[in-house]
């Protein structure tokens, strides 16, 4: 008997799955929100230094203008610097970290060879607002020698979803899944908003990390939430549609980076998006599995009367049925005994050392982790990088969350991370140069949209590993190194200053050699989640005998219950 059984008595996923479920999907699109949110929080606009006094006339090649706002559109990064001349009569040459003063010059010319003060600009700068209105990054000046702060906020956020889903993933197997997907939206929600009003770039990043800690504490959790309270015939879909939640987040990124161009009121809008589900998320039970595991049969017993409640059944299922029998010496079961008169039991604690309890599980878990990092390595490189592949940036990054959700779900894992590298490798066709934004945007798409497969699948897989006393744990740690990934990424993606198809260059290598590897894991399709390391363990080990197992005739009693039902 497992836990698995009452999924066969009550339905795999009838009117009280599908009510949790949705709800808690719901929420899930905060964290692609709060993950992809720094693209337009950090954007930089086109600057260059300021001058003392008023600007009358502009040259920029052969364009000329009578103030900065009117030549900014037409400026190139690479290009040359701005000619300006002040009402003093003063000529200035304008680029992004300094500015040379004119000595003498006879005519307002582009081109001048004569003598040059080079200048600092000291923290003065003018920006174009034409796109950006506000960022970050002109409100606190954070370029040229500060450029490297502006960079770092992403990879810090990473860092704080990395710890987040260790320790979160650890707590919720210690204290339930429901304690910490309730604390974890609070967060979002009071963080989020309190972001939008740090006071300078120190206080930005430290709310930035807790929030992180936040959305990856919940986007672990809410996984193994949803893959112990819906049936192995729906797990992978399910699993698979948390993820269009998070590229709906990703979505409403976009449009609102689009019509809103100040970052401190898009931060606010983007926080507050979700904030409903505070108000029914105190009703959420915690997952018979994990009632079951510790040993809270009278919860559980109650839990499973309210799901045949709810789904219109009769409650005819026991929480002592889903344990080997067990009698005391009076014939009570574990579950008429009161609290008091159980036998006690230390619990034993579990930590992420337990991962490597034999070496075939070590094998499996280091295999697991490698795969959870190139995951988010491809897909942050994507999502990240979708914004310079020319064309609108806003319409790039809504069009790679608009792929994700588009997903084949029926690819494997394997082949997923294969067909990845081979649409990485697209790229460096000879031929393919950064002019044709519409091939180079169409490739970057296929890409994301074969990643984001493995990316999701692993989520999955992880959960069907690894048995209930340490699941959670599972997928926080291997969240843990796809953070490791997801904070490399923003550092991969800068590679394209040294050749534009770098990044894709890399992912596809590292793709290729994990997706072999993934070919050595135990396939978990269609069988009952484990609740010992010893059941996590013995998966793969005997293929093929499914006709006489005790669960698959389990689930046939299941099935010939559900016939009955219908014929009555």
């Amino acid at each position: 008997m497992t836990v698995e059984r009452m999924f066969d008595e009550y339905g795999h996923f009838k009117r009280f799955q599908a009510c949790l479920y949705f709800a808690a999907v719901f929420q899930a699109t905060s964290c692609g929100i709060h993950y992809l949110a720094s693209v337009f929080l950090v954007e930089t606009p086109n600057f260059v230094c300021s001058v003392p006094g008023n600007i009358t006339d502009v040259l920029y090649g052969n364009i000329t203008g009578s103030s900065l706002e009117s030549v900014f559109p037409v400026i190139k990064p690479a290009g040359g610097p701005l000619v300006v001349r002040t009402s003093e009569g003063e000529q200035w040459e304008l680029s992004r970290c300094r500015s040379a003063l004119r000595i003498n010059p006879q005519d307002f010319t582009y081109d001048y060879y004569g003598n040059k003060t080079m200048k600092d600009c000291s923290g003065n700068f003018v920006y174009d607002h034409t796109e950006v209105h506000s960022s970050i990054v002109t409100d606190w000046d954070l370029v040229c020698e500060k450029e490297w702060l502006a960079k770092l906020c992403q990879p810090t956020f990473m860092l704080g979803v990395l710890v987040g889903a260790l320790l979160f993933g650890d707590i919720a197997d210690r204290i339930g899944r429901v304690k910490i997907l309730m604390i974890t939206s609070l967060c979002q929600f009071a963080l989020g908003v309190a972001v939008a009003f740090s006071l300078n770039y120190y206080f930005f990043v430290v709310l930035r990390f807790l929030l992180a800690m936040a959305s990856s504490g919940y986007l672990v959790v809410v996984f193994v939430y949803v893959t112990e309270f819906t049936g192995s015939k729906v797990r992978t879909w399910t699993s698979m549609h948390i993820h269009a939640a998070f590229a709906v987040g990703i979505m409403v990124v976009a449009l609102t980076g689009y019509l809103v161009r100040v970052w401190w009121i898009y931060q606010i809008i983007l926080s507050i998006c979700t904030s409903p589900f505070l108000l029914f998320c105190w009703k959420f039970p915690e997952t018979p599995f994990y009632l079951m595991a510790k040993g809270r049969y009278q919860e559980a017993q109650a839990l499973l009367d309210t799901i045949a409640r709810f789904n219109g059944l009769e409650c005819r299922l026991k929480a002592e049925d889903l344990l080997e029998p067990m009698k005391s010496e009076n014939g009570k079961t574990l579950l008429e005994k009161e609290e008091g008169e159980r036998p006690a039991q230390p619990e034993k604690k579990l930590s992420i050392l337990d991962l490597f309890c034999s070496w075939r599980m070590a094998g499996r878990t280091c295999t697991v982790w490698a795969i959870w990092f190139i995951g988010s390595l491809g897909y942050y490189v994507f999502s990240l990088g979708s914004v310079n592949l020319g064309g609108n940036q806003y319409v790039n990054l809504f069009l790679a969350g608009e792929c994700q959700i588009k997903n084949n779900f029926n690819y494997t894992l394997s082949i997923s991370i294969l067909k990845q590298d081979v649409n990485d490798d697209i790229f460096l066709v000879p031929g393919y140069t950064q002019e044709i934004d519409s091939l180079a945007i169409a490739l970057s798409m296929i890409g994301k949209f074969a990643v984001a497969i493995a990316f999701g699948l692993i989520y999955l897989y992880t959960c069907e590993l690894y048995p209930t006393v340490i699941r959670t744990l599972a997928v926080g740690s291997g969240s843990m190194m796809c953070r490791v990934g997801s904070i490399v990424a923003p550092f991969c993606v800068y590679l394209v200053d040294v050749w534009v198809y770098l990044p894709q260059l890399i992912v596809g290598i590292l793709a290729f050699a994990i997706g072999v590897l993934t070919l050595l894991l135990p396939e978990t399709l269609g069988e009952p989640l484990p609740t010992t390391l010893e059941e996590a363990e013995s998966l793969g080990s005997n293929p093929r005998k499914k006709n006489s197992s005790p669960g698959n005739k389990d689930a046939g009693d299941g099935m010939e219950l559900n016939q009955h039902e219908a014929k009555a």
